[in-house]
């Protein structure tokens, strides 16, 4: 279990994460096709990493500018909230849904801090052949990350929407552990005893 934690932070990391050092780059094209796209946010995020010793090295300040300047772009975190939420989201008041968002983002970050030392020189993430309707407007795109040279590669679904801005990325599934799905059952469970309130709290006392 604890090996999936940590595989799960990882990617986290390299799903969601652009660096700020990336700029001087060709950044990813939303436009293009839903493999294309994935392959080169992850090629820039995989550049990002390595060279970003600040990140590696788990400056939190690092990362939260990371995920306010280069993230949220390729992200509909709303969205990734907001199913994480369930049934739950729509009670909440636009306050709560806010503040809901942004605690998530925050103990998404967290997990980063760990997760970018993890990242070597070796590391490579390679997109597998689409099997979806390149026409569809939701697409899972599959891929497969080696962590070390020699190391035996896992594989690294994401599931994107098609909209008017280009493809943006919701959900990420590690070895068959979707990133909402398992965030969904821990929100029920805090939302049950403490209400959205105490979620949130709950969020960003775990983000600190």
């Amino acid at each position: 279990m604890l090996g999936l934690i940590v595989r799960l932070n990882l990617m986290l990391a390299l799903a969601f994460g652009l660096s700020v050092g990336a700029q001087a780059q060709q950044k990813p094209d939303p436009m293009a096709s839903p493999n294309e796209f994935v392959q080169q946010v992850a090629d820039q995020v995989l550049a990002a990493l390595k060279n970003d010793t600040a990140a590696r090295a788990g400056d939190i300040k690092r990362i939260n500018q990371i995920v306010d300047e280069m993230i949220l772009p390729y992200v509909n975190f709303e969205k990734t909230t907001r199913l994480a939420a369930g049934r739950n989201w729509r009670e909440a008041t636009a306050e709560q849904k806010a503040s809901l968002s942004n605690a998530f983002r925050g103990t998404l970050a967290r997990t980063y801090s760990g997760a970018f030392t993890r990242v070597s020189d070796s590391t490579s993430i390679k997109t597998l052949p689409f099997r979806g309707d390149l026409n569809a407007n939701d697409v899972v795109v599959r891929s497969q990350v080696t962590q070390r040279a020699n190391s035996q590669p896992f594989t690294l679904d994401y599931r994107l929407e098609k909209t008017p801005q280009g493809w943006k990325i919701y959900d990420i599934n590690v070895e068959n552990v979707w990133l909402i799905e398992n965030y969904r059952n821990q929100f029920t469970q805090q939302i049950n005893q403490n209400g959205i309130d105490g979620l949130i709290a709950a969020l960003n006392k775990r983000a600190q």
